[in-house]
């Protein structure tokens, strides 16, 4: 038999598979996903690999074949069928198969293990109590002193003794020596999960909750797995199935993973789900030490927790039956990976799911075109929660036209409407959030008199400015200088809209000295727990306002917040991408909801200078299916996902000529591949950032109606690329519907 094995070095050009020879001992202990120690190169350097599959017989020359030395004891023995999922990315995303499993292994080296000593007596009490008469006529001290505790209590922690009793490890070897006592270690993991373990509230599901239940369980009691879109508005009470959801699947025997879009919401929802599972629940995230997340990834293979909650990294938890997949906040781009392989959570999932007989569950309150273009299709099971789960209302919401503040005489951020609802609620001691909506910002120009945003005339995305006075679009290159006045209405009021929290967090403390102000936002949670203490103290009612980015308006659940404020509603409006209006209606929907979750109304302030766009409208009407049906009628138009698919390959290198030389023959062979399928070719162009640390960067799109065209595509540029030594001085990464312009 020999093992078909991958070797851990990184390096493309090693990104193949090798064939071993295996040897009798290993023969029934070897199994497709271990780690193996193999002699490699010229000197048989031990050097790890993993095991990919197994074959009868060999198409090299059998002499040459080398022989597994063993199986790596060091690092994590991995299973099969992540191995199998990393190939299937590296099929479907690019990037080399070393990339991929070191994606779907995010725990490779093996921590120093937490361990905790006891010392248990060995001897019966009669024999005991002899040996301590003993040592007292003998005056060895130490020695009785610990025996006469170990007679009290047979076992007691190393540190007690150690401490307390001041006995050395010499004294206690002694012991071990005559065969008194015994030193044991046990394996202790370590538990980022904190909290009183307090008892859940009973809940009483309302109609449409307990439909979407009964749908999902009567498919997964019969063994049909599938994908669900579970659309429900903000307060629909989405997170409380999520958990009846995972409750029923556990309940079997399996585990689940619920994925969250980035660290801000675990704490909130850890809590959630530890009144219910208790320590069985647990989390994995960037900000934990390395030795943490190794023991959740422990803790996980051997049974010891049913759920792992945390961003897109949890996906790849090696459970052992994993059972269901939920997916919060579907919506989101961080669910996008930037890192080759740039995968996206959300097909990865459904991909892993049917590798193990699990069903994936998708939720939001605004899904994304994609996963509501797919449901519609029939691919996904649509469940919907039309009303809030308390039967409260819906926020007021009210759009301010900052064109009609700047003619009144008003520069502030702070609209008079906004500053007068501020004045309000802090007078009633009722909470606010403001939100400033930097997502997507490109440095687009706009005119503050008329709303015109300057737009390129071939992609319907807004030009970029940039720093030479050119306006560029990202997609096509087509460029334009500077306007000095607008086109529109010829008004000198053009030009960039910038602003940050901290700026309007010195407006209001300026404006309401007497408020307890809170600021979120990247500076502010740099330490390990900073967005839990911030949250915690928001939740405790210690501060009146929370200014921040989009960190603040995802899935928090604060019953005292009665008013959202949306500063700046257009940054992410005009940004230089396809998904801006998408993005857009997103993130005012999602603030939207944050006010009036408890028992008092909530109102929210929109302030724009585009009141009239679709996107600004929907979202004050918080009308998902209008703005679905006017966003899918452009992207028809456009051609752009989740109608068409969308290859982006994106090139760099240190010489600019080189570059544009090798996007030339890179664009000549896509269009030698075109004559045999439907595709179209746009660009290369200059990326947002043409040059990156003397990196210049160039892109160039694919366009086609199947992603399976686009795949093949890519294979066929990865063996172009591969047989042609030209390119070894580039760096090439494919990235298919990306979630933003490069």
């Amino acid at each position: 038999m020999f093992a078909n094995i991958i070797i851990d070095i990184t390096h493309e050009k090693l990104d193949k598979i090798f064939q071993y020879r295996i040897p009798p001992s290993l023969e029934e202990t070897l199994s497709v996903g271990m780690e193996v120690l193999v002699p490699f190169g010229r000197g048989n350097r031990l050097t790890k690999g993993y095991v990919v599959g197994f074959s009868e017989t060999s198409s090299y020359d059998l002499s040459k074949i080398k022989e597994i030395q063993g199986i790596s004891r060091k690092g994590i023995a991995i299973e099969g069928k992540l191995v199998a999922l990393a190939a299937w990315m590296k099929e479907n995303y690019g990037g080399t198969m070393i990339q991929a499993l070191k994606t779907v292994l995010p725990i490779k080296q093996q921590q120093n293990a937490k361990v905790k000593k006891k010392v248990r007596l060995l001897l019966s009490e009669s024999e005991g109590q002899k040996k301590l008469d003993f040592y007292l006529e003998k005056n060895q001290r130490a020695r009785a002193r610990l025996l006469a505790a170990l007679l009290d209590d047979p076992i007691l922690d190393y540190e007690l003794v150690s401490r307390k009793l001041n006995i050395t490890r010499s004294v206690i070897r002694a012991l071990e020596e005559q065969g008194i006592v015994s030193l044991e270690e046990e394996r202790i993991f370590r538990n980022p999960v904190h909290g009183e373990i307090r008892k859940r509230k009973e809940i009483v599901f309302t109609g449409e909750q307990r439909n979407a239940i009964d749908t999902f369980w009567r498919d997964y009691g019969t063994g049909r797995y599938g994908t669900y879109l579970i659309h429900g508005v903000t307060g629909s009470g989405k997170t409380e199935v999520y958990i009846e959801m995972i409750r029923r699947a556990v309940e079997q025997g399996r585990q689940a993973v619920m994925l969250i879009p980035e660290i801000a919401l675990t704490f909130q929802t850890v809590m959630r789900f530890y009144r219910c599972f208790g320590e069985r629940v647990s989390i994995m995230h960037s900000r934990l030490s390395a030795g943490e997340r190794y023991d959740q990834m422990m803790r996980a293979k051997e049974g010891q927790i049913d759920v792992m909650i945390g961003p897109r990294s949890a996906l790849f938890t090696p459970f052992p039956s994993l059972g269901l997949i939920v997916i919060d906040e579907e919506h989101e781009n961080t669910y996008k990976s930037e890192q080759v392989p740039r995968y996206h959570a959300r097909e990865t999932a459904i991909a892993r799911a049917e590798m193990e007989q699990a069903s994936v569950v998708l939720g939001s309150a605004t899904p994304s075109l994609e996963a509501m273009y797919r449901a519609r299709k029939g691919e996904y099971r649509l469940l919907e929660l039309k009303s809030r789960s308390g039967q409260q209302e819906m926020a007021q919401v009210y759009t301010v036209d900052l064109r009609e503040e700047l003619k009144n005489g008003n520069r502030s951020i702070l609209s008079r409407l906004l500053w007068e609802k501020l004045a309000e609620r802090l007078d009633k001691k009722e909470q606010i959030m403001l939100f400033l909506n930097r997502r997507g910002y490109a440095g687009f120009l706009s005119c503050r008199e008329c709303g015109y945003v300057v737009k390129c005339p071939h992609c319907d995305v807004s030009l970029s400015f940039h720093k030479n006075g050119k306006m560029i679009c990202h997609y096509c290159g087509y460029e334009e200088e500077r306007k000095p006045i607008c086109p529109e209405c010829g008004s000198r009021h053009i030009g960039e809209f910038k602003v940050g929290t901290q700026q309007i967090e010195e407006i209001v403390k300026r404006e309401f000295p007497e408020a307890r102000v809170l600021r979120m936002d990247l500076d502010t949670t740099r330490e390990k727990d900073g967005h839990e203490k911030i949250l915690a103290a928001f939740a405790n009612e210690e501060a009146d306002i929370l200014i921040g980015t989009q960190m603040i308006v995802k899935g928090h659940d604060f019953p005292n917040v009665t008013l959202v404020g949306i500063l700046a509603a257009d940054m992410s409006l005009y940004a230089n991408d396809y998904r801006a209006g998408e993005r857009t209606f997103q993130l005012l929907t999602q603030a939207a909801g944050r006010a009036g979750r408890g028992k008092k109304k909530g109102e929210a302030v929109i302030q724009t200078y585009s009141p009239e766009h679709y996107a600004i409208v929907t979202a004050a009407a918080q009308d998902y299916e209008a703005f679905y049906q006017e966003e899918i009628r452009y992207r028809e138009l456009m051609g752009y996902p989740p109608v068409q698919n969308l290859l982006a390959v994106l090139v760099s290198c240190e010489d600019e000529k080189y570059l544009e030389k090798g996007c030339h023959f890179l664009k000549e062979y896509a269009q030698r591949i075109r004559r045999y399928c439907t595709m179209e070719l746009i660009g290369p162009a200059s990326p947002g950032i043409s040059k990156i640390n003397d990196v210049y960067r160039k892109v160039l799109y694919l366009k086609a109606e199947r992603y399976d065209t686009l795949r093949k595509a890519k294979n066929q540029l990865e063996q172009y690329i591969e047989i042609n030594r030209g390119f070894d001085v580039m760096r090439i990464q494919f990235d298919f519907n990306p979630m933003q312009v490069i």
